[in-house]
């Protein structure tokens, strides 16, 4: 039942922005990008390449990027008059369309941060990470 809804509110939404389009689609694409850059990417590198990650700092630098990245672009694009969406008033002049780059880096330090003084995952989760960095059959791939 919950996804049916979900799934209609989906629908609903995508109605809306068809009828009113909030931008070009590059700008809707770089805003796309920009979101998953600040959200998803982090994690998915240091979750392969940081065997300390952890829940604990994989969530909290998933809210601080998708906030922070999701909050300039609202802000911005919705919430002040288009004369007040210029250069001078941007965060060390970046747009919104590209500040995903910034939420990136914030999720990296958040997540970081926050695995180094949360207790580290579990053995199995540790030992799950190593075998994806280095597969069986890999064999002397592995060892440089």
């Amino acid at each position: 039942m919950a996804a049916r809804i979900a799934a209609g509110g989906a629908v609903i939404i995508a109605g809306y922005f068809g009828i009113k389009p909030p931008g070009f689609v590059a700008q809707v694409v770089a805003f796309a990008f920009g979101l998953a850059a600040s959200s998803f990417f982090p994690l998915i590198i240091m979750g392969i390449f940081n065997k300390r990650m952890n829940r604990e700092g994989a969530v909290a630098g998933l809210i601080t990027g998708l906030v922070f990245t999701a909050g300039y672009i609202i802000y911005f694009k919705f919430m002040v008059a288009a004369d007040q969406n210029v250069a001078a008033n941007w965060l060390f002049g970046i747009s919104p369309e590209g500040i995903g780059t910034v939420g990136m880096l914030l999720n990296f330090i958040v997540a970081y941060v926050v695995s180094k003084f949360t207790p580290a995952p579990p053995q199995e989760v540790m030992d799950l990470v190593e075998s994806i960095r280095y597969p069986r059959g890999a064999g002397g791939a592995s060892a440089h």
